[in-house]
């Protein structure tokens, strides 16, 4: 007996762990809070998604003069066109939540069971064929399975992502087109959230006319556009922008594809926020405020100068990439906005756009300084200055090698 009750004294250990009626407890107690956490974790997420449909009913989705059904998922809608295979528009929001989500790509690609008349299908993309050895032969169509609200977009809710993944909210888009400046532009607006701590309101959409041409090896034959365009709206700071974006490998900037909602409008016949306020909706829909919208990254950049306040036959830095080593001497000016001067003497200029955003720059070498009566690096920052010479490249970036300052003038010199 006396044996028995010293056992009793000491810990258990159970499968490698310590066992005592308060590490038991404990431990029951935590069990319960991460229970209770998962199931408040579902109501949140479910509020959040009712708010969502609660932003998109108050503001309203997309309206023409055609008849269309309004699809609508947990956090989107959508209008789907069956002659193009993809949708007419997607209107979603981002939250906030973004910043601390945590779910990952799902890749979970299906039909949208709520398209009455079907969707576009995987057959559409590609053709998939299992070999002996279990893996699977990928014959591709040349396209990807763009979305057009982004998966990333979702990460705080595995729900709303997953759904993310129906081929109603696919569009077909080149890899140089989608990985890129598409991306970039989905970074744009998930960046605008975080910074701002406010939620947007997205129109995503194809531009849908006819005489496209269509994935012809594909089941369902999809449209290819030649446009897409997005659409924010930022209505707790009043505050609204578009892009028109090519459908093509893009090398310019973002912001020069900025337009004013109006403009969206205008090109796909739709009024994108039906039940707006008509006030609100006349002061957002007007203006292109490309500066908020600019990533931390890009705060200091300066727009290309207007063409309208150029010397005569000279360009600025948006159209410079047309005119690269041709041999002839060009004049372009811009917004000095970042001078470097190198430990060995050299003197580098970025127009508009700071490294590493760079579209255009100046290289002045050491052996050249001489011929300036000023240090440039200095007289030239935050200037407006027209160069010059004959057009190269450096590093990717046009670039104009300067030999003398009698191929700097100030523009209002001219």
């Amino acid at each position: 007996m006396k044996k028995v009750l010293f056992l009793l004294m000491f810990p258990v250990f159970i499968s490698g762990q310590i066992k005592t009626p308060e590490i038991i407890s404990i431990q029951q107690k935590i069990d319960a809070l991460e229970r209770t956490k998962k199931i408040l974790k579902t109501e949140l997420e479910a509020a959040k998604l009712n708010w969502i449909q609660g932003q998109i009913k108050k503001i309203g989705v997309p309206s023409s003069a055609n008849s269309e059904e309004v699809i609508n998922h947990l956090a989107f809608s959508l209008s789907y066109n069956e002659y193009h295979e993809q949708a007419n528009w997607v209107m979603h929001v981002i939250l906030p939540a973004i910043s601390d989500g945590n779910a990952t790509r799902s890749n979970d690609f299906r039909e949208d069971t709520l398209v009455t008349t079907g969707t576009s299908l995987e057959q559409d993309y590609f053709l998939k064929e299992k070999k002996p050895d279990g893996k699977y032969k990928y014959d591709g169509f040349g396209y990807d399975r763009g979305h057009l609200a982004p998966s990333a977009d979702f990460r705080w809710c595995e729900k709303a992502l997953s759904e993310s993944y129906f081929y109603s909210n696919m569009s077909p888009q080149i890899g140089d087109f989608n990985r890129f400046k598409w991306a970039e532009l989905e970074n744009w607006m998930r960046e605008y959230v975080t910074k701002n701590n406010t939620s947007l309101v997205i129109v995503t959409a194809p531009i849908l006319t006819d005489g496209l041409a269509k994935i012809e090896r594909g089941i369902n034959k999809v449209s290819i556009p030649k446009y897409f365009v997005k659409v924010a709206l930022d209505i707790k700071n009043n505050r609204g922008i578009g892009f028109i974006l090519p459908h093509e490998k893009i090398e310019r900037p973002l912001e020069y594809f900025a337009v004013s909602i109006d403009s969206v409008e205008s090109t796909m016949g739709y009024d994108l926020f039906s039940n707006l306020n008509d006030s609100i909706e006349n002061k957002i829909e007007a203006e292109t405020p490309y500066i908020e919208w600019l990533p931390k990254s890009q705060k200091d950049d300066i727009m290309p100068i207007s063409l309208k306040n150029l010397p005569k036959e000279a360009v600025n830095t948006q159209l410079v990439n047309g005119i690269i080593n041709d041999g002839r001497k060009h004049t372009v000016c811009g917004n000095v906005v970042s001078t470097k001067k190198h430990k060995k003497g050299h003197v580098f200029i970025n127009l508009d756009k700071k490294f590493p955003n760079q579209v255009f720059s100046i290289s002045i070498f050491e052996s050249n300084i001489k011929n300036f009566d000023y240090e440039p690096e200095i007289y030239l920052i935050n200037k407006q200055v027209c160069f010059k010479g004959e057009i190269g490249e450096y590093s990717n970036t046009p670039n104009m090698v300067l030999e003398h300052s009698k191929q700097v003038k100030l523009l209002e010199n001219y």
